[in-house]
């Protein structure tokens, strides 16, 4: 009698990428799809795809808009100008354009310094790898994440593309105040706090550049989903003269874009 195969995680996520889509309504004036139920490259492919297709296909009457999630989207909508049968219809077809690898956003090289008090955690998660804190440094700024979502504060990116070889478990107790900018690494994910905040993920550095602006109405977030981000360390001294520049001459988000 033939065995079954051992479990796989990346299988799983294969398999789950496969499931059609569901539409739920969210109220009378609000929808989700749903590709899945847990965080996967597979999976968030086709959240980008469907994205992508939406924007393609031009207006949607009565579609206001959309905010892309993990596994899902969620849609707002006018129910006086289309129906939610006639959205999820719409929507269901645009979820089978096959997924389209590679970023889709533009590349920011994001300054970030790990020295003195502003990478508190750093030590320990390197530590817990088996590596020094160089050596964690340095694999941590060859990689290039990619925005996978905004959420829990205004411009707060969701990083995707941490390897276990780097990552590591959430606080056992999270702290009560988080400083602006830090720099944080938990279960596979990357992120920065745009604000200071209580906060459970492990703290590795901390950028000088602003992440959120509410005075840029046209982007006031830094980063947008399908964006992608690389790390560069500097010094305590780049790190001071850049946030004093930036405090007082004003910043400019384009001059972290870097070259694909």
């Amino acid at each position: 009698m033939p065995q079954p195969a051992p479990f796989s995680p990346r299988a799983a996520a294969r398999v789950l990428a496969r499931v059609s889509p569901r539409v739920l309504a969210l109220g009378d004036c609000a929808a989700t799809i749903s590709f899945g139920e847990s965080i996967a490259p597979d999976i968030h492919a086709r959240v980008k795809a469907f994205c992508g297709a939406l924007a393609e296909a031009g207006p949607i009457p009565g579609l206001k808009e959309w905010a892309p999630a993990f596994a899902s989207v969620t849609l707002w909508y006018d129910p006086d100008r289309i129906a939610f049968a006639e959205l999820a219809g719409r929507l269901a077809d645009l979820a089978e354009q096959p997924a389209r690898g590679g970023g889709t956003g533009a590349l920011f090289e994001i300054p970030f310094c790990a020295e003195d008090n502003l990478a508190p955690d750093l030590d320990e998660v390197a530590a817990l790898k088996g590596l020094k804190r160089e050596v964690y440094l340095a694999r941590f700024g060859g990689l290039v994440f990619e925005v996978y979502m905004l959420g829990f504060q205004p411009g707060f990116a969701y990083l995707g593309g941490l390897p276990d070889a780097l990552s590591a478990p959430r606080l056992a107790t999270p702290r009560k105040v988080v400083p602006a900018g830090s720099v944080a690494i938990a279960d596979g994910m990357c992120a920065a706090y745009p604000y200071a905040s209580p906060g459970g993920w492990r703290l590795i550095g901390r950028t000088p550049a602003p992440l959120f602006d509410i005075g840029n109405a046209a982007r006031p977030a830094l980063l947008a989903p399908g964006d992608r981000v690389r790390w560069r360390a500097i010094s305590r001294r780049e790190f001071d003269a850049l946030e004093s520049r930036w405090r007082a001459e004003g910043f400019q988000p384009d001059s972290l874009r870097a070259a694909s």
